[in-house]
């Protein structure tokens, strides 16, 4: 084999995340009906979309967590649902999870709960963790933070303790689950602007699953729109503040009416006033 051609082989893929057509329902009731996304190495993306469309359930099928109806997810150019046991650790070993309630052990303190991950999958020697936790908090902000307990910290200092956390082992992908819930403006800002500047800083690659429009088009290099079980448009941020589809103009910009409705799907009002309950 040319060296020239052996030494492409060897290249990783630009893109690290591939979703090809994927399905999924619980019971009888399809969640996702066919998404297809590529998520490229070094970058954040975003994916956006009204609250139960499917977001989350995406991030479980990236993790590993839910099998695929029909389709796939690949990770570094592995299909993650036909990883055995061994595969599945090993590959979570690269990724960091943000999630939407930080998922912060409450019995431990804030050095410790950054130090577990690096206990529970390395050797390192405990001045070497030592030094690591307080570097991870020292990038979040959070460095004089370390001796509290989690019940001592702010709801917007409790994210940045998980942020800190989810790079412990400096993984490839760091999955952000709502990041921004719940947070006062000034920390929404501070954990948006901590997304992109680690990402960058640390060369990760960043997925942020949001509701949250102003921040995630504000610190995003693409974005995705979740709809219906399908991706219904995709962009840089400028492309989606102009888009003229229906869903992404009614997202951006908070409108109440278009292709998401305000009532849930049931008899026209007049109807249902004209049933009457039955007498007792």
């Amino acid at each position: 084999m040319p060296a020239s051609h052996e030494n492409a082989l060897q290249q990783p893929s630009d893109t690290l995340v591939e979703v090809s057509d994927l399905h999924f329902a619980f019971d009888h009731n399809p969640v996702l009906k066919g998404v297809n996304l590529t998520v490229p190495r070094g970058k954040v993306v975003a994916i956006l979309g009204v609250s139960g469309c499917g977001k989350t359930t995406l991030l479980r099928h990236l993790g590993g967590q839910l099998r695929p109806s029909r389709g796939s997810v690949k990770f570094d150019g592995r299909v993650v649902h036909k990883m055995n046991n061994a595969g599945l650790y090993a590959m979570r070993r690269k990724m960091g999870m943000m999630f939407q309630v930080s998922g912060l052990f409450s019995d431990l303190s804030v050095f410790d709960n950054i130090a577990y991950p690096m206990r529970e999958h390395t050797d390192l020697p405990e001045d070497v963790i030592h030094d690591l936790v307080l570097m991870k908090l020292h990038a979040v902000g959070l460095r004089g933070a370390h001796a509290l307990r989690t019940s001592e910290l702010s709801g917007g200092m409790e994210r940045r303790v998980a942020l800190a956390r989810a790079i412990a082992l400096d993984p490839m992908l760091i999955m952000y689950d709502e990041p921004f819930a719940g947070l006062d403006p000034i920390s929404l800002n501070i954990i948006a602007n901590l997304i992109r500047r680690l990402n960058d800083a640390l060369g990760l690659t960043s997925i942020v699953v949001t509701y949250d429009v102003s921040e995630s088009l504000k610190m995003a290099d693409y974005v995705y729109f979740i709809h219906a079980g399908v991706v219904v448009a995709e962009g840089n941020a400028d492309e989606m503040m102009d888009s003229t589809d229906p869903f992404v103009h009614q997202f951006v910009h908070a409108k109440p009416d278009g292709p998401v409705a305000f009532q849930y799907p049931g008899r026209p009002y007049a109807e249902a006033l004209e049933i009457k309950p039955a007498a007792p």
